[in-house]
């Protein structure tokens, strides 16, 4: 049986956190906060710590048992309209909540395959990316310290979960980030336009292999491109430049592990 607790008083200490925590921002502890039922009751099914449930009676009608197999300390009942209130901002769901996320893995740790940003800024983007990475079984991520985690509320929305599902690792400059991986003995492969890439259908692809994808306009530097192993390309008809970076990144996916 649930212990629902039934909030009267939207203003104590605990709920704070559903008011602070918006988008791209974490706590110190790496708390997160997850929002609408799809997303919620993914991450209840992964070895996920969650500190809270925000949700409406609607919600527990139908998720109650999915709900009890895990172990969270407080289950808040509300109404969607005093939610919204909690929250600061009107809302379209009827479930949030508050976990901590997984430590970031170092690259040792990645698996044979992982898909590579070079300073995405979207959080739309690192969630459709990892959503279709997860789709695909390319279960590695490696982000720089500049682009939004997979774990922002957004990204975490638009991945439906699935970032949960994904080894993501974070580094801080790139050129010596790729060394290290060439090191481990990884082939990395620049996703960029230009007239020595690689096209598409005609790459090899290697056991151990790095996706790298550019910023959403600038691209890859020359500098980077000149560390890769190989820069790949899409074909595309004449007089159309680029694909969204993450239609791009879902393409090469694809057919990277076909």
């Amino acid at each position: 049986m649930l212990n629902i607790i039934k909030i009267d008083d939207i203003s104590i200490k605990e709920l704070e956190i559903y008011h602070h925590l918006r988008e791209n921002k974490f706590a110190k502890d790496r708390s997160f906060i997850a929002d609408s039922p799809k997303v919620v009751n993914l991450l209840l099914q992964e070895d996920i710590e969650i500190k809270s449930i925000l949700a409406t009676q609607e919600y527990y009608d139908e998720f109650a048992e999915l709900v009890q197999k895990k172990n969270i300390p407080k289950v808040y009942l509300t109404t969607k309209a005093e939610m919204g209130k909690i929250v600061g901002h009107k809302i379209h769901h009827h479930c949030m909540m508050h976990g901590i996320r997984p430590d970031d893995k170092s690259l040792e740790d990645l698996d044979d395959n992982i898909i590579m940003l070079d300073n995405i800024t979207s959080s739309e983007n690192v969630g459709s990316i990892a959503r279709s990475a997860a789709a695909l079984g390319v279960n590695s991520y490696l982000l720089p310290t500049a682009s939004p985690h997979p774990f922002n509320r957004r990204a975490l929305r638009v991945s439906m979960g699935h970032s949960a599902l994904l080894k993501s690792s974070i580094y801080e400059d790139i050129i010596p980030t790729i060394a290290a991986l060439q090191h481990l003995g990884y082939k990395v492969f620049a996703a960029e336009v230009s007239e020595d890439a690689i096209l598409l259908s005609d790459v090899k692809v290697p056991q151990k292999w790095v996706l790298l994808m550019g910023h959403e306009g600038r691209g890859i530097d020359a500098k980077i491109l000149a560390v890769c192993d190989n820069v790949v390309s899409i074909e595309m008809q004449a007089g159309i430049k680029s694909f969204n970076v993450g239609v791009a990144a879902a393409l090469m996916m694809y057919k990277f592990t076909r």
